[in-house]
């Protein structure tokens, strides 16, 4: 089977170093021609995974056709605000025979208000049946390190699901399946923006009780809008959704917990991304589900928050009042009581 894997950050590197070491064939596609000149020579990605040896198997092109020439399987791990322009690009050349494509980038559009899995079905129809979805908690260096593992792999067709697991499964990266696509895609691109939060509180020098009722209640946020979509509220308290952000808002590695440690302390947004090489999807994520949360109705009070500090300057330990402030309720809401 031939896999293309679609952009050279550091999640694409390791998932195509796990493909390639299971001995498949596999093309990884970098935007610039430089850094697919630097990894073929170094036999590593020394911008996004530097110090993790590539296998001399592991094919590296910055030409799409070359890329998408005989593949069955693509993985498209470009992030979130480029996944519709490379999709237009490589639409004519992906091939007849493709068997699936699985999105593993974590964010939502924007301008649209789009999962990333619905972007694909826009900009490419005919896959729209073939779209799986990889998300859990896996930062990228420890995939790449082999250090056990486990996500899930949401589709809505069974043998899709089933496809990706046999295709993704190693010793070390248990994979399991669901046919939650919302959920998952939900999950996954809201925990960056709790993650930030998580970030902002311990910036402020807040303990562990703050990041812990953070991370609770950014769940109950994440769920909320999630059944008003129609997610498997199940989804919720499993990898995708408890896993993955229980992993980003207290791994040292994740770029979106970064992101917001530097807010709490004092660093302005355009300071912090500016010294960013890979990107933080939560700080779009952010605009993004503000923007979702009020087309819903839906209430998502660290959401707003957290929206308040990246795009009208207000002060972190200002929103934390505003937080505290806020009117006292019952924990579970009727709603998810009587389910």
């Amino acid at each position: 089977m031939k896999i293309a894997v679609l952009g050279a950050g550091s999640w694409g590197t390791a998932l195509a170093r796990l493909l390639a070491r299971k001995g498949l064939s596999v093309v990884l596609w970098a935007r610039r021609d430089n850094l697919a000149q630097e990894i073929i020579i170094r036999r590593e990605n020394p911008v996004y995974l530097p110090g993790i040896r590539l296998p001399e198997t592991l094919k590296v092109t910055a030409h799409m056709d070359q890329a998408l020439s005989g593949v069955e399987v693509i993985v498209l791990v470009v992030p979130s605000h480029g996944l519709r322009e490379t999709l237009r690009i490589a639409r004519d050349m992906i091939p007849k025979g493709l068997r699936a494509v699985v999105s593993a980038t974590k964010g939502i559009e924007t301008e649209t208000l789009k999962r990333m899995s619905q972007v694909i079905e826009e900009e490419v129809p005919d896959l729209a049946a073939r779209v799986g979805v990889l998300s859990g908690p896996s930062f990228a260096t420890e995939v790449a390190q082999e250090v056990p593992t486990a996500v899930t792999v949401a589709a809505h067709l069974p043998e899709v699901a089933g496809l990706l697991q046999e295709l993704f499964h190693t010793p070390f990266f248990r994979v399991y399946t669901t046919n939650d696509v919302v959920g998952v895609e939900l999950a996954g691109a809201l925990k960056n923006v709790m993650a930030i939060a998580a970030g902002i509180a311990e910036g402020l020098g807040f303990g562990t009780n703050t990041r812990a009722a953070l991370i609770t209640r950014g769940l109950a946020e994440i769920s909320r809008l999630g059944l008003v979509l129609g997610a498997n509220p199940l989804t919720f308290a499993g990898l995708a959704g408890l896993g993955d952000l229980v992993l980003t808002c207290t791994g040292t590695l994740s770029r979106n917990r970064q992101v917001g440690l530097r807010l709490g302390r004092g660093e302005s947004l355009e300071a912090i991304l500016a010294s960013m090489k890979m990107v933080a999807e939560g700080v779009r994520t952010t605009k993004a589900a503000y923007r979702l949360a009020k087309a819903q109705a839906v209430e998502l009070p660290i959401t707003e928050k957290v929206y308040e500090i990246l795009y009208q300057g207000k002060a972190p330990a200002q929103a934390v009042r505003e937080l505290l402030s806020r009117e006292p309720k019952p924990e579970m809401p009727h709603y998810m009581e009587t389910m």
